[in-house]
């Protein structure tokens, strides 16, 4: 509440005094590059039970130096995962339906290829709570792109199972 608060009155104040907020300054290079992917996306995903629909959208906030993945909106298993520069690198924090958020930086990257390793001051004992722990995109065409997560449940890695998502055409 008292966020909300600060929030709005800043706007407020901005806004009387006529200034448009700072230009945000250029993220890393791969959260410029990730930025590409601002819009709608659908794919099959196999969350254990078999494949099921899923549409990803992808907006930037805070000024663009937020990237903010949205899946499975207003339901139950709606996630969020938002990605961002922690000084200077790119980072994510997924905030996911097992009532965690697990945290991640680039380990490696080249023109199509992000992969994300768990980062250890998240605050989540990968031996003991179940969580994604690395995340691999891949920037296929401008129009497809493939994720591939590794997920722990249970102190076990589970076996991953790429998706590959469309890009939605604007109307």
């Amino acid at each position: 509440m008292i966020g909300t608060v600060c929030a709005a009155a800043l706007a407020m104040v901005t806004a009387l005094a006529g200034d448009a907020p700072a230009k945000a300054p250029a993220g890393s290079p791969e959260f410029e590059k990730l930025k590409s992917l601002v819009g709608s996306w659908q794919g099959k995903v196999d969350m254990g039970n078999g494949l099921v629909d899923m549409t990803a959208v992808y907006r930037l906030l805070a000024g663009g130096t937020v990237l903010e993945e949205r899946v499975f909106a207003g339901t139950p298993n709606e996630m969020i995962t938002m990605f961002y520069d922690k000084e200077g690198k790119l980072a994510l924090t997924h905030y996911c339906v097992m009532g965690n958020r697990p945290g991640m930086t680039l380990k490696t990257s080249d023109d199509k290829t992000f992969k994300f390793a768990f980062d250890e001051s998240c605050g989540i004992n990968p031996a003991k709570e179940s969580h994604m722990h690395s995340l691999t995109l891949r920037l296929d065409d401008a129009d497809t792109m493939t994720a591939t997560c590794k997920a722990i449940m249970d102190g076990k890695e589970l076996p991953e199972k790429p998706t590959t998502m469309k890009r939605i055409a604007q109307k």
